[in-house]
């Protein structure tokens, strides 16, 4: 048998891993940054790019695709060379991937803070980005197809397994929540409107977090658990049932996110069938992780990469666990748009991402170095500080969750709310915001420290970039093996990308057809109507300066918030809303009926100064909107677009619309005038009030 000679590469490996390092920091920084924002508001330091809602975004983005997104690639470039026993396709394929993913992260750094945002939940980078990180997964996606196609092992590990199922699912998500109109080199507006809109954000969204920052993690999980305990998977079976059933039930659950809303009944109830369905094949790989340690523990308690994993797996088992908990319509009445939320997102983010990244990066490192670790010490210290950044984290923001929830819904015994102004709600959580802080801190430090532990051991080594291997040749099988369906779809990749593929686009192809060409699913409403230019361009204000991360425009059936809002929230309402923007978080009251809820004064006061009007507030001031002037020059670009789109706006409006927004702009600012403001009809602050004075005014049994 011929035995091949060859190299592994592992200087792409440790340029990821330095990258996840270097964004670790950068991201959780800001994280921490607009934790002390939400109850110290001269945080934001009354300039535009560091207001929390321009920031939240950035945190996001930094943590899931440049921390998370760098791991990913790391792992996936150490364990797949390995796996099949040949080195990565071509060396230029990984070198255009690294820079062109860093090039991505850089754009988002400078394009978010900005205010360039699309407003869509992990999906807020404008469309030039959009085409440059498609391009980037492509380069990535012919990089791992052509390293399986050359491998020098018959049968496709499991990992592998994850790796695909990650590729195809992505670039489909991507590619359909991403379509677009441009209206200009920064600004776009969304393929879809409204419900139809919601239904894809959520359908990537949540699958944004089942294939980025679960699949390939959990493929990672069954190369570097197994290695680091130096014991075999515990069943080869169980990791089958895992993977296809996680990957054809995950892409059904998005819906789960809009319950109550004004998303169809029929959506949600599937979303909520198939989340609870989901308990088994996440705890199926929860189990498997953990029982590939039997007999190993006492090794465990001494090694400190091996804590790291056994608590990132149990935290991949608790979140798991929740969130189809969550996806219960009674538990999602109390829960949704609540700290609670965000509490549960965080066990994931932290507990199961970044654990099982910090494991890998303590037993990767000394490997590609040829050293030891600097310091296990260092190493367990940071695993207590991880811990315990974690338990305050979370504690504090399910106490906050429930206080919240339970304040919204509370009457008096004469029936009415017993707590109408809902910062007194805000008030009540900001020693749970404060701890919060605190536990995000300390998680922080630990992540220094770990830093400081791997800077140690790469200087006491020497990177081996090139990693000596030898393997046999893999030769065609002489005679027919008898072996299962699996076993033969094993040895096939692009076979299994494609049952891969048909798998996870059942689900989506099932809830999205009927919403968009099924009319009864999104009534119409006569008195719904486009915006008019002016407030057009107040939306696109609203979403610039990322108010939708803090107020919600969707109010749902509940006696609570009908009392506290008015009427509930319409299919119809949001024909016209390119993109939605119901949010996903209160932090502030919802806004779909504060149209003429106050006067013109009243929002240019709020706006200039939050705690003028609302002493004890936490929103952020916006005094530059009193001062920049509004660009009007994309107003008819931005008509242009929306007719595009299908928004009824008369043939030939577009050249008019700048007289109408003028029109409609004097009259705002000649109101404010006579109640003594200095107030400017082409200021930015008059678009803004022109768009809020319009929300929810389309229906009757609107206050």
């Amino acid at each position: 048998m011929e035995i091949q000679k060859f190299s592994y590469d592992n200087r792409i490996v440790r340029n990821f891993g330095l990258a996840a390092v270097v964004f670790a920091i950068v991201g959780m920084l800001v994280g921490i940054i607009i934790a002390v924002e939400l109850y110290v508001p001269a945080m934001n330091l009354g300039i535009p790019y560091t207001t929390y809602g321009r920031l939240r975004p950035l945190h996001t983005n930094a943590v899931i695709f440049a921390f998370v997104g760098n791991i990913i690639f790391m792992g996936v470039y150490y364990s797949l060379q390995r796996v099949c026993k040949a080195r990565m396709f071509s060396d230029m394929l990984s070198r255009i991937h690294f820079w062109g993913w860093q090039l991505i992260i850089v754009a988002a750094a400078i394009s978010l803070p900005l205010g360039l945002t699309t407003s869509k939940e992990y999906a807020e980078l404008e469309w030039p980005v959009d085409i440059m990180i498609t391009l980037t997964w492509v380069v990535f996606a012919i990089n791992v197809f052509g390293t399986i196609i050359k491998r020098r092992e018959k049968h496709m590990y499991v990992a592998i397994w994850f790796y695909i199922a990650t590729i195809v699912t992505i670039a489909v998500l991507h590619i359909v929540n991403s379509l677009e109109i441009p209206v200009t080199l920064f600004k776009s507006y969304s393929l879809y409107a409204g419900v139809q809109d919601a239904l894809v954000q959520w359908w990537y969204g949540h699958n944004a977090v089942a294939f980025f920052l679960t699949t390939p993690y959990l493929g990672m999980m069954y190369y570097f658990l197994p290695k680091a305990a130096n014991r075999p998977v515990y069943s080869y079976r169980l990791s089958i049932i895992h993977f296809w059933a996680l990957i054809f039930l995950y892409i059904w659950a998005g819906p789960h996110h809009l319950l109550y809303t004004a998303l169809p009944d029929w959506a949600q109830s599937l979303g909520t069938v198939f989340s609870i369905m989901l308990i088994a094949p996440s705890w199926g790989g929860m189990i498997n992780g953990l029982l590939t340690l039997r007999g190993a523990w006492d090794k465990v308690r001494e090694d400190p990469v091996l804590k790291f994993m056994v608590v990132a797996v149990t935290a991949y088992g608790m979140a798991t666990f929740e969130g189809p908990m969550l996806s219960l319509k009674n538990v999602n009445a109390l829960a949704h748009y609540t700290d609670w939320i965000i509490a549960h997102v965080h066990i994931g983010a932290l507990g199961w991402n970044g654990f099982l990244s910090f494991g890998i990066l303590y037993w990767l490192t000394p490997r590609i170095y040829g050293t030891t670790l600097y310091s296990k010490k260092l190493a367990n210290l940071h695993f207590l500080l991880g811990t315990l950044g974690i338990v305050f984290y979370a504690t504090a923001l399910y106490w906050a969750g429930i206080t919240q929830s339970l304040m919204w819904k509370q009457f008096t015994a004469f029936g009415v709310l017993q707590y109408p102004n809902f910062l007194e709600t805000v008030t009540q959580i900001i020693p749970m915001y404060v701890i919060r802080s605190i536990g995000g801190t300390i998680y922080f430090v630990g992540v220094i420290v770990m830093v400081y532990n791997l800077a140690r051991t790469m200087l006491q080594g020497t990177l081996i970039a090139e990693e000596a291997a030898e393997a046999p040749a893999l030769a065609p099988a002489a005679i027919r093996e008898r072996e299962t369906k699996h076993r033969w779809l094993e040895k096939r990749p692009i076979q299994f990308a494609l049952v891969a593929t048909v798998a996870v686009l059942i689900g989506g192809i099932v809830e999205m057809i009927p919403t968009f060409l099924i009319k009864s699913n999104i009534p119409t409403i006569a008195s719904v109507k486009p915006y008019t230019p002016l407030e057009l361009q107040g939306r696109d204000i609203y979403i610039r300066e990322g108010c939708n991360t803090c107020h919600s425009q969707m109010v749902r059936p509940f006696r609570s918030e009908t009392e506290r809002y008015g009427e509930y929230s319409k299919a119809g309402e949001f024909v016209y809303d390119h993109p939605f923007l119901w949010g996903s978080k209160r932090t502030g009251p919802d806004l779909h009926r504060v149209g003429k809820k106050y006067p013109n004064l009243w929002h240019y006061m709020h706006m200039n100064d939050p705690r003028s009007m609302s002493p004890g507030s936490i929103m952020p001031a916006y005094p530059w909107l009193l001062e920049q002037d509004l660009n009007t020059s994309t107003t008819e670009a931005k008509i242009s677009a929306m007719q595009t789109l299908g928004v009824p706006y008369a043939k030939g409006y577009e050249k008019l619309a700048v007289i109408d927004l003028t029109a409609q702009a004097d009259d705002i600012a000649k109101d404010l005038q006579k109640m003594g403001a200095p107030a400017e009809p082409q200021k930015e602050i008059i678009a803004l009030i022109a768009y809020l004075q319009r929300l929810g005014t389309d229906i009757k049994g609107t206050p």
